[in-house]
């Protein structure tokens, strides 16, 4: 009995612990949301797409330049947190970061709604030297170590 009765103390006090144990704040990315296009394209190939299309393809591209550029000194993809740059975890630096996501999201929400009421209307051919390059700079991401020096 008196050895159930400390088993049962002892379950209850890890319990207690585990329930009670100050939680660490999970470290944030940097980079949320799309940060890739599925496919590049050629000229030929968008001079045959509809106009439709071509507008869908702009707004993707413009969604994935605003979830990384501004954020381009940090990091270039999704898995770069503030802890794995040495950044300290505090309130103040978290606060920051979300007021950046914040900013970025509504950002990228009013510009596409004035994208989708106004880019109608603009030329297939200038929407289409848009889009490549949107890709080209897109692309410039995979280069961009290149430029840090030793």
């Amino acid at each position: 009995m008196k050895t159930k009765l400390n088993l049962l103390i002892v379950l209850i006090f890890c319990v207690s612990t585990f329930s009670f144990a100050q939680k660490k704040t999970k470290s944030k990315s940097f980079i949320s949301g799309k940060i890739n296009i599925a496919k590049y394209h050629e000229r030929e190939e968008l001079n045959r797409m509809n106009k439709g299309d071509l507008l869908d393809l702009y707004v993707e591209r413009i969604e994935v330049i605003v979830n990384i550029l501004p954020n381009i000194a940090f990091a270039t993809s999704a898995n770069v947190t503030m802890e794995s740059l040495g950044i300290p975890n505090t309130k103040e630096n978290l606060k920051a970061l979300e007021e950046n996501k914040e900013a970025s999201a509504d950002y990228f929400d009013s510009t596409i709604e004035f994208q989708k009421k106004i880019l109608p209307y603009s030329d297939t051919s200038d929407l289409i030297a848009a889009i490549l390059f949107y890709e080209t700079t897109l692309k410039s991401l995979y280069t961009y170590e290149d430029f840090k020096a030793n």
